[in-house]
């Protein structure tokens, strides 16, 4: 179990219903990499008053932090309506109580990921948190001469933090590009499709201005398992592979359920 510890939140933003992102108090929590992953925890039921029974009580989940370690840490969520935990945290204010793992974990980060020209960072839904971290930190442009982030969603309005990177575009001029795309619905703007079908098609490397080769790339995946295996076989096609420690390769995954 998680060594737990108390803090409170400092901001919550609904981007649309059920999408939301809260900011916690992080000064609790020991430094983490961008990418890594902590646990929150509360007690839907009440917090028990024999200590004996906090454990069996707590409701926990593992969430990719939106931030870089720092005095405010945020989650990006999306509220599941029959679930244990997000409902709760769906309802949470500023000053509420939450709890929270004091050491991250998890090995979707940058200093896990090869050397490359060019970094994809591709995510579906709030796949796309631990991208915003890598974006906010200083490594990924040290490292990298071209930064890549692809978002689809459903609909235009589960996009997130969208004016946020297209100010990063602005100030990383020709060597940051947002792509996002959507699968129910058409908007200025924005791709309509699936990500593994717009990367066969070509659509997404001509709206980055950027093409995905085993020589140039390196792309991380994060977010739902199909599209994560429908990438992985995509990509394959053009001789790239799971990246490992002993089998050094282009792609990096992280799955989120």
């Amino acid at each position: 179990m998680p060594k737990w510890c108390t803090s409170k939140v400092i901001e919550r933003k609904v981007w649309t219903d059920g999408l939301f992102t809260i900011t916690i108090d992080g000064s609790a929590v020991e430094p983490f990499e961008p990418g890594q992953f902590l646990h929150l925890a509360a007690f839907p039921g009440g917090k028990p008053d024999d200590d004996d029974q906090i454990d069996s009580a707590r409701v926990n989940r593992p969430y990719s932090v939106a931030s870089p370690h720092g005095d405010r840490i945020e989650f990006f969520i999306v509220r599941v309506d029959d679930g244990e935990l997000t409902p709760h945290l769906w309802r949470l204010e500023p000053g509420d109580e939450v709890e929270v793992s004091q050491k991250a974990a998890g090995r979707f980060t940058l200093g896990k990921t090869p050397d490359a020209k060019d970094i994809w960072l591709i995510a579906t839904g709030t796949g796309l948190a631990p991208y915003v971290a890598m974006a906010r930190d200083p490594e990924i442009w040290n490292r990298f001469e071209n930064v890549i982030v692809v978002h689809g969603v459903r609909h235009a309005n589960d996009l997130a933090y969208t004016d946020e990177l297209l100010a990063i575009e602005q100030q990383r001029a020709g060597r940051f590009k947002l792509v996002q795309a959507l699968t129910r619905e058409e908007k200025d703007g924005t791709l309509k499709g699936r990500i593994p079908s717009l990367v066969e098609s070509g659509e997404i490397e001509a709206a980055a201005g950027c093409e995905i080769t085993a020589a140039s790339s390196v792309v991380l995946l994060c977010g739902n398992p199909a599209m994560l295996d429908s990438m992985e076989e995509v990509l394959g096609k053009r001789d790239m592979m799971r990246h490992r420690s002993k089998k050094p390769g282009q792609i990096v995954l992280e799955r989120y359920w």
